[in-house]
């Protein structure tokens, strides 16, 4: 079978690298640099899994900057672009989805679509009916920012927005290019897939806000968050995933997710999906509190990424309090190895390690590192467990 992914961010790479397997695959994207470092085995995404498996030379995994020998290629071309949330619109922006779209039926018009692309519930109907098409179909990726190769290995499930015999070879290709033989594949409807996804992330991040409310509670009572969600995650209804607090959610999906099906539910009730959203600034605005009822002369800001082992700044937690902090008139210096310049977004970058520990008085860390134990009494952090 042939495959073409168009897109080759982390969703997008980590399905060609995945399919690269077994099937033979091309992936494009519009930039020439990123092509370039792929064609030379490298990686330009923090992800452990991608690096290594583009280390290993894989003749059936090819890279482009040529769309119409992309769209020739392939018996099916995946659409991994990004749609961003539009606050003014209420609305995923699919404009770029849709323009591949349209470019992909202009050079074959019988062209089998397949959109990893999170959109609105009824996207791909609207598509369909406006292309006069059958042959797109959404397939819902459920990847991890710095692990999404290891989760397309890994995957807990394997849904495809279709109900029929082609459907189910799709799902059978993914499961038998993944290392998990047992994985259940589940067949659609393409509305119902697509509320899959949106679901499933604004249910993760109602458990974020769950979580960093429970430690917001155990601060402001002075109780020992860890030992208290410890406890009631011994439950097996609740379980040991997903508890440790943190300064709120942040990323490319959990937060334009839950704004999304937010403004979906339009007229229909609703109480527990808007409450997340405002969750998660409510829990902001808490811990910029926090730091500047302590006053301190300079703020340090370590690590400006959205999790641990992640490059991504994108919707991060800490990036808003910085930003608010900034608003309030407090000095602040930033320490990122991600950051090649002297200032970001008006505020110093420190990149000396040793240095931005000695300027900052309070170091507002979301995620604990052992690089800080030598400056544990300045560091401020709602990490309970030290992991992700």
């Amino acid at each position: 079978m042939k495959f073409s992914v168009i897109g080759l961010g982390y969703v997008g790479l980590s399905n060609a690298l995945l399919l690269g397997r077994r099937h033979s695959v091309v992936g494009y994207d519009i930039s020439w640099s990123r092509v370039q470092c792929l064609q030379n085995q490298h990686s330009y995404l923090e992800d452990e899994e991608i690096i290594e498996s583009l280390h290993t030379e894989n003749p059936r995994l090819n890279f482009t900057t040529d769309l119409q020998k992309t769209v020739d290629f392939a018996d099916y071309i995946i659409i991994a672009v990004p749609t961003d949330y539009n606050d003014k619109r209420g609305d995923f922006d699919t404009g770029l989805v849709e323009q591949v779209i349209e470019d992909v039926l202009n050079i074959k018009k019988d062209a089998v679509i397949l959109i990893k692309s999170t959109v609105s519930v009824g996207f791909v109907d609207k598509v369909r009916k406006k292309h006069k098409t059958k042959n797109i179909i959404f397939v819902p990726e459920f990847l991890r920012e710095g692990r999404a190769l290891y989760d397309c290995l890994h995957p807990t499930r394997i849904i495809v927005g279709e109900r029929s015999k082609r459907a189910s070879m799709l799902g059978n290709i993914f499961k038998e290019c993944s290392l998990e033989k047992e994985v259940e594949v589940l067949l659609a409807g393409s509305s119902e897939a697509e509320a899959i996804k949106l679901f499933a992330n604004t249910y993760l991040a109602m458990r974020v806000s769950f979580f960093n409310e429970l430690d917001t509670f155990a601060a402001s009572k002075h109780l020992d968050a860890k030992e208290v969600i410890t406890g009631i995650a011994l439950d097996d209804r609740i379980g040991k995933y997903y508890n440790n607090p943190s300064f709120g959610y942040g990323g490319y999906c959990l937060p334009k997710d839950a704004k999304a099906l937010k403004a979906s539910y339009s007229n229909i009730p609703q109480e527990i999906i808007g409450a997340i959203t405002r969750s998660n600034e409510l829990r902001k605005k808490y811990i910029e509190d926090e730091i500047c009822s302590k006053n301190s002369r300079v703020i340090g800001i370590y690590r400006l990424t959205m999790k641990k082992d992640s490059d991504n700044f994108k919707n991060s937690a800490l990036v808003d309090i910085m930003r608010s902090l900034k608003r309030k008139g407090k000095r602040i210096v930033i320490y990122e190895p991600l950051l090649e310049i002297d200032h970001f977004e008006g505020i110093k970058v420190v990149n000396d390690l040793m240095a931005f520990k000695a300027e900052s008085d309070v170091i507002l860390a979301n995620r604990y590192d052992m690089y800080l134990d030598d400056v544990l009494t300045k560091v401020y952090t709602r990490d309970a467990f030290h992991t992700e």
